[in-house]
């Protein structure tokens, strides 16, 4: 078969395909990440490049202009190779993962004081799942014939009250060179049961005294992004940790995609090894960076949505979107990290977080447990806003539970020129309500790109507040501006000139990015309204206010107010936790009372399937306004509003 050589700028990366190779699948095989929030269907438009050199066959789009074509942009997806050719990924199709390691300070925080060690032991909860022991055994003589596995376990039954002990195979074949390393000095890695009754394992065996060294791994798997940790096990330090995106990002930006992408030949086994990958380079970084040797990592625990594990676990997500969405499982039993393809030890436990249904996965159920929610009085309200938003109600003794679908706009998807948060996305905006002109500020400091999703929610929250658009999200054509313009037979008002852009482009907010937007806040806001209907309560029985995830970290509240995607709450009941799915795993690595009362939790958690609920779409239909169709909900921002445009 004839192959053909591309190559990338500005990353100078070359790579062989065969004839007919779509281009954004050499883009994915060279390393060279292009936008494809579609996952590759080519109704995005946002996985433009340049054609430098030579031609592709395809590639040309209702979503390009003729003077982009002229150019020589094509959207990749849809472009596949014939010759040698020269690609250009231009800046607005690219992504940036230098924002991961950047810290935002939230717009609005609460005082947040996380369990830490001396907590737990001051709780009697510091218990690790698992433990190290240093024994000194008697050396085998003429008088003493004990085999050696029997001499360790007889050892450890004896000195450390420990009964039900099982070793594995792998385990055995270490003990004799390890226990003659160091005269039968010797560490020995302990894995305690969930269960009272259960048995302890004897998982590895390490020559000389290393109690010192016992360290966890804590992964959230998120749809977007993967963040680990290194955890000390003595100290209850983070070590190290990193973050970077999901490589299965450019096979489809949402849980859907990816389950769609997974039914195709192959596609399950792709996914697989894309997050595998990811995993591994996480775990990898944050090893080297702390400094530990491999073999002193004991455990792993991996928090993800439904989807996501089952992808991880290469388990066939198909039903999970088709009704009655059933999940394979909701639980699952400590599996050898290695038998799933993560770079760990053999003797490493990898402990997966279990799920509620399809929608509330082990992600959400990590977030319930490290923050204590379910051993807590208080009535809380634990919301997780991304593309899907998981919403949780109750208290030790109920927890009830749904899941809505949100899409994209609020992490910049469906907007025109919508990014996520890096570099160059416009993340903050004001106006001035006699000349309409913008002030733009962008993550960096920089020329705009694109805009992100704090910025389309202060966007159209300020918009709204001033009159620019109405509470439809129309613009009024009757200011006078040349910013409100329409393009094409859409409206839409240019924060930056393309003189003033990154991208050479105008960009612009349009209405039907407003409109996008108004969708996703509208699942939201009825998603949570429902529920508390479902459980016969209101806003005014909520003792607290969980936000989680990055969204929650960055978002302004009195902004999402306004638009009507949060419920109008006294701020002084919200509290942000950031990224709750890693505090549930990274507790999960410092105490055993979890993983023992895991279970029980998620079984007490009521799941009500919203597209199933009838009062949904009645609350979904009236929330498709800003705020909402009764204001009455909103009386604060009612007051304000007719404060605001009462004449002067």
């Amino acid at each position: 078969m004839t192959t053909y050589t591309i190559k990338f700028l500005p990353h100078n990366r070359e790579i062989k395909v065969n004839d007919g190779e779509s281009l954004i699948r050499a883009a994915m095989e060279a390393g060279v990440h292009i936008n494809a929030s579609c996952g590759g269907e080519g109704v995005c438009g946002k996985c433009r490049v340049i054609v430098e050199t030579g031609e592709v066959e395809g590639g040309l789009s209702e979503q390009l202009s003729q003077a982009d074509r002229e150019k020589g942009f094509r959207l990749a997806c849809r472009s596949t190779i014939t010759e040698n050719v020269v690609v250009r990924v231009p800046v607005e199709s690219a992504i940036d993962i230098s924002v991961l390691s950047q810290h935002y300070v939230p717009r609005r925080t609460a005082s947040i004081r996380q369990m830490d060690l001396n907590d737990l032991k001051e709780q009697g909860l510091f218990l690790p799942p698992v433990e190290k022991v240093y024994i000194e055994l008697p050396e085998p003589d003429n008088q003493d014939h004990l085999p050696d596995v029997t001499r360790l376990v007889s050892h450890l039954k004896l000195h450390h009250d420990e009964h039900h002990l099982t070793v594995s195979l792998p385990v055995i074949r270490k003990i004799p060179d390890a226990l003659r390393k160091d005269a039968f000095r010797v560490t020995a890695t302990l894995a305690r049961p969930v269960m009272d009754s259960g048995k302890t394992e004897i998982i590895n065996v390490q020559s000389g005294d290393t109690t010192n060294r016992n360290y966890a791994i804590a992964m959230d798997i998120g749809t977007t992004t993967v963040f680990g940790q290194l955890i000390d096990l003595k100290s209850g330090e983070v070590m190290s940790e990193h973050g970077q995106f999901n490589g299965q990002i450019s096979y489809g930006e949402d849980v859907i995609s990816r389950i769609v992408f997974a039914e195709k030949e192959g596609g399950l086994e792709r996914l697989h090894k894309m997050v595998l990958e990811t995993i591994n380079t996480i775990i990898g970084k944050i090893v080297r960076r702390a400094k530990v040797d491999p073999d002193d990592i004991a455990a792993i625990t991996l928090a993800g949505n439904t989807t996501m594990t089952q992808l991880l676990l290469q388990i066939n997500p198909r039903y999970i979107r088709r009704s009655p969405y059933v999940p394979a499982s909701t639980l699952y039993p400590p599996i050898r990290a290695v038998d799933i393809g993560l770079d760990l030890r053999d003797h490493v436990t990898a402990l997966v977080y279990p799920a509620v249904s399809s929608y509330v996965g082990g992600d959400i159920v990590a977030g319930v447990m490290g923050w204590g929610m379910y051993l807590d009085d208080r009535l809380t309200l634990f919301m997780d806003i991304g593309t899907n938003a998981e919403i949780v109600i109750g208290n030790r003794d109920w927890l009830a539970c749904a899941a809505c679908s949100a899409g994209p706009a609020l992490e910049g998807g469906g907007i025109k020129f919508g990014m996520r948060a890096a570099k160059g996305a416009i993340e903050d905006f004001s106006l001035d309500p006699v000349t309409w002109e913008p002030m733009l500020m962008t993550i960096g400091s920089v020329r705009p790109k694109g805009i992100c999703g704090s910025g389309v929610i202060i966007m159209t929250a300020v918009m709204f507040e001033l009159g620019l658009i109405n509470n439809l999200g129309k613009f009024n054509r009757d200011l006078a501006t040349d910013r409100i313009r329409e393009d094409n037979g859409v409206w839409e008002y240019v924060l930056a000139w393309a003189g003033e852009t990154q991208i050479g482009r105008d960009i612009a907010f349009t209405e039907i990015d407003i409109e996008n937007l108004i969708r996703a806040k509208g699942a939201i806001y009825s998603g949570c309204m429902t529920l508390l209907t479902e459980v016969g309560m209101g806003m005014q029985d909520i003792d607290r206010i969980i936000l989680a995830g990055g969204f929650g970290s960055y978002v302004d509240l009195e902004k999402a107010i306004t638009i009507g995607l949060l419920p109008e709450i006294d701020a002084d009941k919200v509290t942000f936790i950031g990224n709750s799915s890693l505090l549930g795993a990274k507790m999960s690595s410092l105490t055993n009372r979890i993983r023992k009362d895991v279970v029980e939790a998620t079984r007490s958690m009521t799941n009500f399937e919203l597209s199933e609920t009838p009062s949904y779409m009645d609350n979904y239909v009236a929330a498709l306004f800003l705020p909402h169709t009764d204001m009455n909900q909103f009386p604060r921002l009612k007051e304000r509003l007719a404060r605001r445009r009462q004449p002067s």
